[in-house]
């Protein structure tokens, strides 16, 4: 453990901080057990409710592992040797494990499947440089799936049906619509679909049967888009299900009927989008909605779960989601997060009410001093309310005049949440407060507050930011000379622009995967996000029409502003942040002798997979972090 003394600060100052910090705060926790492989996660129950899954490690790399419920008979299945496995689900066979990789982090997502009998994997998606995901499963046809290709051309995807005994793929829709989503009915037929139109709005199109043609059910204009859209069928096929903000501010949970298009709302919240759903294994119901205002908040829609939500509630503090059911619905798999520990998995038995507890994500979390989490919000300087969360050092009381980092999200339509959070408790227990705003255009609040984000990259969003940071300062939790800004990919540009816009805010900045440039960013998406460009343009600007607006919103344009130093991580391979922009940025800021660390992970993309880049770039920042603001890190 080191300290680095900051020259933002006296010595003096900096002295009685540094050794007052070091005797309060907890023991170090290695990074190690913050950003390695967790120990298990993610676990998946077979259909017919006898086996269980989950990723755990093997040879250092994340795999699938399988055994039989009640029993020690855990086998890793997988083989991946490289970027280990992230996302998986159990075929309705009960035989196979069906899993998506990618090379290098080229989103290039390659699908496989496993036997269990045989231990074979196949590759179901066998083309080169094509991104193949997974569109529906259904019980009543447990050999196939439908899976979406864009092996004709880059910029679309075409629908497939796959035979997974065979792997034999078999066209099932030419994608001829500019079609971004795709909706199967419960005879896996594909009946609805949606395209973004040339304004940035969202047209909603469904057919009687896969001959017949296709007709406009609804449309939604620009401003509800980020907020609407098909879910599935409901169970008599005569409907759809959907989140739809039109005519409200949030997205609602509604039925829309084929035949005449009147629509029903389910659920709602006057404050929150529909933030998910739980829907009946078989007859395909929904059942709950969720909401996530500072916390997950539940509706209950099917009596016939309210006593099982009730007793999942008493089973552990934290919020809870179920993640998995079988399909005769007696066990449910059930995971807690909460903000000062690991999440927790348990599998409930519905006949019983009663839950066994599975694992731990990560089991050495259980036995270290973790922060907690506060939502807090404050007026905007145009008064509109931004939510966000605070969290401190724990074993620092009062938490006044901190070192603080501010740590904004990616998206930028998305958001943060309440819970556990690797890159938080990393940073608290350095000892910095972390600061994460719900700027404007971060999801959830509604389509006004999302709404209020169009062409405001480096404009207001930015504004929001800063004005969270004097919030801090107001309230005496953040020494104003010792403020860090950090983020990834959005939130790397929040990073650039921060220092660029507000360079007295800030006294360095970390920016992971942000683009520098937005007109090389806009004009350079990977050709599968093309049938997007209408979002795109319409809430970020258009490369040509627009160009110097984006210049005035781009850091590229702004290196003689920049005064404080920043560390820069960038994967060599990453399809939307290109690394030659990247690199101009750097050499830009080199040539006008501005202070700038530069690190470049060959195997990676946009973001970094393996533990063993992770841990590496973590290494560096905490120790970039510690020179500047005063912190402490791990040798």
């Amino acid at each position: 453990m080191k300290h680095k003394t900051v020259l933002c600060v006296t010595l003096s100052t900096l002295m009685w901080q540094a050794v007052g910090v070091a005797a309060e705060l907890p023991p170090l926790i290695p990074r190690e057990v913050l950003f390695g492989n967790p120990d298990k996660a993610y676990p998946h129950i077979s259909p017919d409710g006898r086996r269980l899954a989950y990723i755990a490690p093997h040879e250092g790399v994340l795999n699938v592992w399988v055994r039989t419920v009640g029993s020690n008979d855990d086998r890793v299945v997988t083989k991946d040797r490289m970027r280990g496995i992230r996302g998986y689900f159990w075929a309705a066979n009960n035989k196979q494990i069906i899993y998506d990789q990618d090379k290098n982090g080229d989103e290039n997502w390659h699908l496989y499947a496993v036997d269990l009998k045989t231990n074979d994997i196949r590759d179901l998606t066998p083309f080169q440089d094509v991104r193949a995901r997974v569109i529906a499963v259904e019980q009543k046809f447990p050999n196939e799936i439908l899976v979406a290709i864009n092996n004709r051309t880059p910029e679309l995807h075409d629908i497939y049906r796959v035979d997974l005994d065979t792997g034999k793929l078999t066209l099932e829709l030419e994608n001829k619509e500019d079609f971004v989503v795709w909706v199967a009915d419960h005879d896996l037929r594909v009946r609805a679909a949606a395209k973004l139109t040339p304004a940035g709005g969202l047209e909603l199109r469904i057919r009687d049967n896969p001959t017949s043609p296709w007709r406009t059910l609804t449309s939604w204009g620009p401003e509800d888009t980020l907020n609407s859209g098909p879910i599935r069928f409901t169970p008599d096929a005569q409907g759809l299900y959907l989140v739809s903000s039109k005519g409200t501010n949030t997205g609602e949970l509604r039925t829309i009927d084929l035949t005449t298009g009147a629509e029903k709302t389910l659920a709602s919240d006057p404050h929150a989008d529909l933030a998910g759903v739980l829907i009946h294994p078989a007859n395909h119901t929904f059942q709950a909605a969720a909401y996530n205002k500072e916390r997950i908040h539940w509706k209950v829609l099917d009596k016939s779960i309210k006593k099982d939500f009730h007793a999942i509630r008493r089973i552990r503090r934290g919020d809870f989601d179920v993640i998995d059911r079988d399909y005769a619905d007696q066990t449910w798999l059930v995971s807690f997060d909460t903000d000062d520990g690991p999440i927790s998995y348990y599998a409930y038995d519905r006949g019983t009410r009663k839950a066994e507890f599975l694992f731990t994500n990560r089991k050495d979390l259980e036995n270290v001093t973790l922060a907690k989490m506060e939502p807090i919000g404050f007026r905007a300087r145009d008064n509109l309310f931004i939510s966000g969360y605070l969290t401190t050092p724990p074993g620092i009381k009062p938490a006044v005049n901190l070192p603080m980092v501010l740590l904004v999200h990616g998206g930028p339509w998305g958001r943060d949440t309440w819970g556990y959070n690797p890159r938080v408790q990393w940073l608290a227990n350095r000892g910095y407060a972390v600061l994460q705003i719900n700027f404007r255009g971060s999801s959830g609040y509604g389509k006004d507050f999302i709404n209020a984000s169009r062409r405001e990259w480096g404009g207001k969003m930015q504004d929001d930011l800063v004005d969270g940071v004097n919030w801090a300062i107001k309230n005496r939790i953040a020494d104003p000379k010792r403020i860090a800004i950090f983020g990834y990919s959005y939130g790397g540009y929040a990073t650039l622009m921060g220092l660029a816009s507000s360079p007295d805010v800030f006294c360095c900045g970390v920016d992971i995967c942000g683009p520098a440039d937005l007109i090389t960013y806009i004009k350079a998406l990977p050709p599968y996000l093309k049938p997007i460009e209408p979002l795109v343009f319409d809430r970020v600007g258009h490369p040509e029409k627009d160009a110097d607006f984006l210049k005035s919103r781009s850091p590229l344009f702004m290196v003689d502003r920049i005064t404080k130093p920043l560390l820069i991580a960038q994967g060599a391979n990453d399809p939307r942040v290109k690394k030659s922009a990247t690199l101009q940025f750097v050499e830009a800021l080199k040539k006008a002798g501005k202070v700038v660390q530069y690190v470049e992970y060959p195997d990676e993309g946009h973001g970094f997979a393996r533990p063993e880049n992770r841990l590496d770039f973590y290494a560096k920042a905490e120790k970039f972090l510690a020179r500047h603001l005063g912190g402490r890190y791990e040798e």
